[in-house]
């Protein structure tokens, strides 16, 4: 059994317990019969079990899985142990067709009802939901809510309605979508039929407002470990981006992955300059029409093309579990966004990389957008996410702790082997120089001007800039003026957020983020305190190469030629049937195969993902081409 995730109280509700509700232990093997037979798994994932649990029981339930976190599996086995149907809300088109497609795949009565589908087909699920042949409905929240529908969903025996990327209901969240906040009104049409929400990320501001939004009454509250194990973050200084990216991809050949860009144009020549040397790629945005979005979409998850350069429109809800590795080419908005957008790497718990590509011309584009907005508050917020965006991107510290504090979580380890600087800790320096004058610089520019100035002007005073209002304020005339003309404004940049973040300079969260020397930078200056400083990354000896020691958590060793006959052989197959490779077997049931070599059917029981339709249905295929690969090739040996 896979150690639980962590569980926590919330607006003080109490988690609910797993004893109590589902008392027998026949029931609780029940669910892990339901589980291996239908799905292939021998074990449920942190608090999966206690989710279903508490549906069963006719809770409100609100779960915060990670993703890849098996949120789907919470409200599919419920909806299989109990009559009736439960409705799930999804908002996008191609999340349901595919995870319809995965159940169907195993033998789970699931449909979907979204404008894809013709009138004729549309009114084939209609009749089969009056025969109460379906049990499980995905549909989008705007096509729940139309007239008509009401009546429908108190005549088709709904037991539960599972609200997924529930996040989207709060403006609080990072996708906010209208829509969501309609689903309230399914309180009315159907007051006894528990609701369950689900997301892979919210802040504990937006798991109250979905709560409250939702109208759940007493819900048993889940919040599992924002912690991916099995990512390895790191952060290198843009520089030639491009050729940066290329090699990043070329040690990575063949392997799915997705490289998220700032604009519309950006993901368009990104895509044309890796399909100019030789990589399979296509872009995704917005501005696309909708029928090529969704073909390139469609070619990524058939692993028709390998890579899909996309804005942020690209990603929330996709299942595509074997996304190897995902890069940042822009620096993203905020870390919440940041948590989401790399979290779709990996989804299968097989060692998978992100890397974010950062440059201060990031943050000036980013405080340029925040300049243009209307509304103050909103300026406000958006500086204070990308204050902590920053403080991601250039802390000498654990990457993974600094994602967890975010959530609110604390990574209990003194390091994660399985980050940048972690791996690979950058050096430090002796700054007390340098942040005396870093210092000294905001307390002589607020004395002469009597107002306080950000960042950048500091930069410019000590860089000794000749600038409009340097010269119209006279801080030309200052005795810090051009006194770091020693460093470059990236590296002062890099030394003044570190000086932020250890709280000798503050960072006014205003309209304006203006700066001050803190008390206790006072009175480091006043006593001329050693201050030491991990080396800015636009430093030499500040970007670490990252090299890795160890073994990777969730590395699966295996005969990797094997593999790739089996790869071969899967996407045959789903060509074969129309779906994604992914929905006949995952990478950890290739791998699990070509570690363990299984020949005869029966060897198949402890491959991961490997249910009894799907035996049925392929074991025979998959167990021949492992014979024959057999016949030629010796078995190999693996210790771990």
């Amino acid at each position: 059994m896979r150690k639980r995730g962590r569980a926590f109280l919330f607006s003080g509700l109490p988690l609910v317990p797993a004893r109590g509700l589902v008392s027998m232990k026949g029931a609780v093997d029940d669910l892990l019969l339901r589980l291996k037979s239908t799905f292939g798994y021998n074990s449920f994932r942190p608090l999966q079990r206690e989710i279903i649990e508490a549906s069963l029981a006719g809770r409100d339930v609100f779960a915060l899985l990670p993703t890849g976190g098996g949120k789907s599996m919470c409200f599919q086995i419920p909806a299989l142990e109990r009559p009736g149907l439960t409705v799930v809300v999804s908002p996008l088109i191609a999340l349901m067709k595919d995870q319809v497609d995965q159940l169907q795949a195993t033998g789970v009565a699931a449909t979907y009802l979204n404008s894809t589908l013709s009138a004729e087909a549309a009114r084939s699920r209609f009749a089969g939901l009056h025969r109460n042949e379906w049990r499980l409905l995905y549909v989008a929240p705007e096509r729940l809510m139309m007239d008509g529908w009401q009546e429908n969903l108190r005549k088709w025996s709904v037991r539960t309605i599972a609200i997924d990327e529930a996040h989207c209901i709060s403006e609080w969240g990072h996708d906010f979508r209208p829509e969501y906040r309609q689903l309230a009104g399914l309180r009315e049409t159907l007051p006894d039929v528990p609701v369950m929400a689900l997301t892979a990320t919210a802040t504990e501001r937006v798991r109250a407002d979905i709560v409250g939004r939702l109208k759940l009454r007493d819900p048993a509250v889940f919040v599992a470990s924002f912690n991916r194990p099995n990512l390895t973050y790191r952060v290198v200084p843009k520089d030639q981006p491009q050729r940066q990216l290329l090699d990043f991809i070329r040690r990575r050949e063949g392997e799915s992955g997705i490289v998220y860009c700032a604009s519309r144009a950006a993901t368009e020549r990104t895509a044309e300059a890796l399909v100019a040397r030789g990589h399979r790629a296509r872009s995704y945005h917005a501005g696309l029409h909708a029928e090529e979005r969704n073909r390139n979409q469609d070619a990524f998850l058939r692993d028709e093309v390998t890579i899909i350069c996309a804005t942020i429109a690209f990603g929330m809800g996709i299942n595509k579990p074997n996304v190897r590795w995902v890069v940042h080419y822009d620096l993203p908005k905020n870390l919440e966004g940041y948590y989401q957008e790399t979290g779709r790497a990996g989804r299968d718990g097989l060692p998978s990389d992100c890397l974010l590509l950062y440059s201060a011309g990031d943050v000036a584009k980013q405080l340029h957008f925040i300049d243009e907005m209307s509304d103050s508050a909103e300026q406000q917020v958006a500086r204070r996410q990308l204050t902590t965006m920053l403080h991601y991107a250039e802390t000498a510290g654990c990457r993974r702790a600094e994602v967890l504090k975010y959530f609110g979580e604390r990574y209990p380890h003194n390091g994660c082997a399985s980050c940048d600087n972690c791996l690979e800790p950058r050096e430090t320096f002796d700054a007390t120089v340098p942040a005396q004058k870093f210092m000294s610089c905001i307390i002589r520019v607020a004395q002469a001007s009597r107002f306080r100035v950000g960042m950048n002007h500091i930069i410019e005073v000590l860089t000794g800039a000749d600038s409009e209002k340097v010269r119209r304020w006279g801080h030309d005339r200052l005795s810090t003026y051009g006194i770091g003309r020693d460093f470059s404004r990236r590296a002062w940049s890099g030394i003044g957020r570190e000086l932020v973040r250890l709280g000798l300079v503050a960072m006014d969260e205003g309209q304006f983020a203006t700066l001050v020397v803190t008390r206790e930078g006072a009175e480091a200056l006043r006593e001329r305190r050693k201050i030491t400083l991990s080396m800015p990354m636009e430093m030499p000896g500040g970007s670490a190469p990252g090299r890795r020691k160890s073994a990777r958590p969730g590395e699966i060793k295996c005969d990797e030629i094997l593999f790739g006959e089996l790869r071969r052989l899967r996407k045959r197959l789903a060509d074969e049937r129309g779906v994604p490779a992914y929905v006949i077997f995952g990478d950890v049931t290739l791998r699990e195969m070509a570690r363990e070599y299984p020949i005869e059917l029966d060897q198949f029981a402890n491959i991961t993902g490997v249910g009894a339709r799907k035996l049925d249905e392929y074991g025979a295929v998959f167990a021949a081409t492992i014979a024959e690969y057999l016949g030629s090739n010796s078995r190999l040996e693996f210790t771990s």
